[in-house]
């Protein structure tokens, strides 16, 4: 069994621990290991969604990174089930590229976004745990994929289309199986359990070991953590009681509806309206309105 360092988890941290300039090293880690480049993190933008209470676990953490070249980054972690969370994806996508675009700037001035989202739900239909999503134009006719120009090339420094348009990343943490096979699957064995085994080597998880482990955040810091983490734990058993409960509602209609149905039946084959209300347990009344 490899040791382990138990850390705290990474939503907290992305909030609440990582936005000093010193500590962009983390991320960047992370970010470069996902995107295979070097990121260099020039600033995080604080955005709306990221200023809920610091338990609200039924909300995402969203950070948005702006690189060196001006490149946009979005982080989200998302730990509820949405069904229209691709939905959501793309408008945060548009929104960055809007929101920094000076008013009367030309179009060439749209910054290139990266979409990283990682999600603690089975997020539609597909056995891999990450996915990686970029846009490409192909022909109706040839079936050739269309290219930038030399001219392009040289004016926009882009070698290709999809390195224009925005770039969606989803990592399916719960579909992660615990083998871990590369540096990403490190990233993500962390992600879905806070730890970190003792010959995990990928760029920024030993940072992210010294800066996160609890023992070494201060009182203040270790009293902010725990009372996240009660309230995580108890938004957790909210969403358990609420799926029990939607399960036995169910179970009382199918039941309901499965008596109605054998009394409906026995009524077709002429059986005593007395005798059908005695098996059932349906009253006289309801039975004649069937």
């Amino acid at each position: 069994m490899q040791e382990e360092r138990t850390l705290v988890s990474f939503d907290w941290a992305i909030k609440y621990l990582l936005r000093n300039k010193a500590d962009y090293v983390i991320l960047e880690g992370f970010l470069t290991t996902l995107l295979g480049k070097k990121i260099n993190i020039q600033s995080l933008v604080e955005s709306e969604s990221n200023k809920v209470s610091e338990g609200d676990k039924y909300n995402r953490t969203d950070v948005l990174a702006e690189e060196e070249d001006g490149t946009l980054i979005i982080i989200e972690l998302q730990f509820t089930p949405e069904i229209d969370y691709f939905h959501r994806m793309l408008f945060g996508s548009s929104k960055a590229i809007v929101e920094h675009i000076g008013e009367g700037k030309d179009y060439v001035e749209v910054k290139k976004v990266y979409s990283v989202n990682v999600v603690y739900f089975d997020l539609g239909s597909g056995k891999d745990y990450i996915y990686c999503g970029t846009t490409t134009f192909k022909g109706l006719h040839y079936n050739d994929e269309l290219e930038l120009s030399s001219a392009q090339k040289a004016e926009f420094a882009k070698l290709e289309i999809k390195d224009i348009f925005p770039e969606f990343y989803i990592l399916k943490v719960d579909r992660f199986k615990d083998i871990v096979q590369n540096k990403i699957d490190e990233w993500i064995y962390f992600l879905k359990h806070s730890k970190v085994r003792s010959e995990f080597n990928a760029p920024g998880l030993d940072e992210a070991v010294k800066k996160l482990e609890y023992r070494r955040l201060s009182p203040e810091e270790r009293l902010a953590y725990d009372k996240y983490a009660d309230i995580c734990r108890s938004n957790r058993s909210s969403l358990y009681t609420a799926k029990l409960e939607g399960k036995a509602e169910g179970e009382a209609i199918g039941e309901a509806r499965g008596i109605e149905k054998t009394a409906k039946n026995m009524k077709s084959k002429g059986s005593d309206v007395a005798f059908i209300s005695e098996v059932t347990g349906l009253s006289v009344e309801e039975i004649e309105k069937l």
